[in-house]
C-alpha cells in the first residue's frame, strides 16, 4: 500500500483542524466541505485522507487549493485515515467527522462556546446528528428525512427546520462531529489500527480517553449536522470489532457506554467511576463468556 502526503500553507491561524477520511465518496465529500465553508463562524484547516480516490477525489481536492491531504493507494480504513491526516494538523483542537455529513450553521461556534468553559484540557465533545431514519440511538435526532444523497438534499427546507427539533445536551460524546484537544488525540495514539477497517474503533477511542483520565464527555444539542447515512460501511468487509473490544477491555462496548459514559442520557456534568458492584462484575463476565464460546469458522484443511 502506497501513501502520499500533500500539505497546504495557511495564511491564518485555524480554530479547528478538521479531519475527514473518505473512500470514493466524492459527491458526499464536496457536500461536507461546502457546508464547512458556508456554515462555519470561524476559519478552519480542512484535512482529507483519500482512500483509493479512483473517483476523481484527488484531482478535486488539489483543485481546491486550501485542503491538505494524505492518500493511500488502497482503502486503509478510518483508523489509519484519521491518524495519517492528524499529523498535518496545526490547530490545538481537532475535529473528527465523516464525509457523509452536512454541518449546520454555527456548528463550530456552539462547540467553541463550550470549549471556552472547560476548566482543564481533558474533555471530549460531540455535535448532534440528525438522521433520515431511526436506529433507536438516543444521541441522535431521528426520522428527519431531507434526502439520502447530496443530489436529493432539500437544503432549503432543512435550514428552515433543523434548529427547531427538541433535544437536550447529552452524556457520552463519541458521535461525529467530535472535537478534542490535539495533544489528547496524540497522547492516546489516535484510533487503534487493530480495529481496521473501523468497526468499534469509536468505542475503543472513548475507552482509551477514559483510561487517560477524560471524564467530561458531552454532546452539544445546538451543534448539529445532517447525516446522510453510513455510505462506506455498507461497502466494506466488516471486522469483528465487538469481539475485539471485549478481548481488549474485558467488557462489551454496551457495558462501557451504559455504566461508564451513560451515553445518550441528559447531561449532568463530569462522569464518575462506576461502583464495581456484583451486577457490573457479572455483566463483564457475561460479555467475556459470549466471546469465549462464540462459534468460529472451521478452518479448511490445508488452508
Amino acid at each position: 500500500m502506497n501513501f502520499k502526503t500533500f500539505k497546504v500553507g495557511l495564511d491564518f491561524d485555524p480554530v479547528f483542524s478538521i479531519l475527514i477520511p473518505t473512500w470514493n465518496n466524492l459527491d458526499y465529500l464536496k457536500c461536507v466541505v461546502d457546508s464547512i465553508r458556508k456554515n462555519s463562524r470561524h476559519q478552519h484547516q480542512i484535512l482529507v485522507h483519500i482512500n483509493q480516490g479512483n473517483d476523481g477525489t484527488e484531482d478535486w481536492v488539489l483543485a481546491q487549493k486550501d485542503i491538505g491531504y494524505t492518500k493511500s493507494s488502497e482503502n486503509s480504513g478510518v483508523c489509519y485515515g484519521f491518524n495519517a491526516i492528524s499529523h498535518l494538523a496545526v490547530s490545538d483542537l481537532l475535529v473528527l467527522i465523516d464525509d457523509d455529513l452536512y454541518l449546520c450553521p454555527d456548528w463550530d461556534e456552539h462547540l467553541l462556546a463550550e470549549i471556552k468553559k472547560m476548566p482543564d484540557e481533558k474533555w471530549c465533545l460531540s455535535g448532534t446528528m440528525i438522521e433520515p431514519y431511526n436506529k433507536k440511538i438516543p444521541c441522535i435526532i431521528p426520522d428527519k428525512d431531507y434526502g439520502r444523497h447530496p443530489s436529493q438534499f432539500d437544503e432549503q427546507r432543512f435550514l428552515k427546520e433543523y434548529a427547531g427539533f427538541e433535544k437536550k445536551d447529552w452524556n457520552g460524546s463519541q458521535w461525529y462531529p467530535l472535537v478534542l484537544p490535539t495533544f489528547v488525540f496524540r497522547a492516546i495514539g489516535g484510533l487503534s489500527v487493530e480495529f481496521y477497517p473501523g468497526m468499534y474503533s469509536d468505542p475503543d477511542f472513548m475507552i482509551k480517553l477514559w483510561h487517560y483520565g477524560v471524564r467530561y464527555y458531552k454532546g452539544i444539542s445546538k451543534s448539529r449536522a445532517y447525516h446522510f447515512g453510513s455510505i462506506s460501511t455498507a461497502r466494506v468487509k466488516r471486522n469483528d470489532g465487538r469481539s475485539n473490544f471485549i478481548l481488549k477491555w474485558g467488557m462489551s462496548s454496551n457495558t462501557f457506554f451504559n455504566n461508564y459514559l451513560k451515553i445518550g442520557t441528559d447531561f449532568k456534568g463530569y462522569m464518575e467511576n462506576p461502583e464495581e458492584d456484583m451486577l457490573l462484575s457479572l455483566k463483564k463476565r457475561i460479555d467475556r463468556w459470549k466471546v469465549k464460546f462464540k462459534k468460529r469458522p472451521i478452518p479448511i484443511s490445508g488452508a
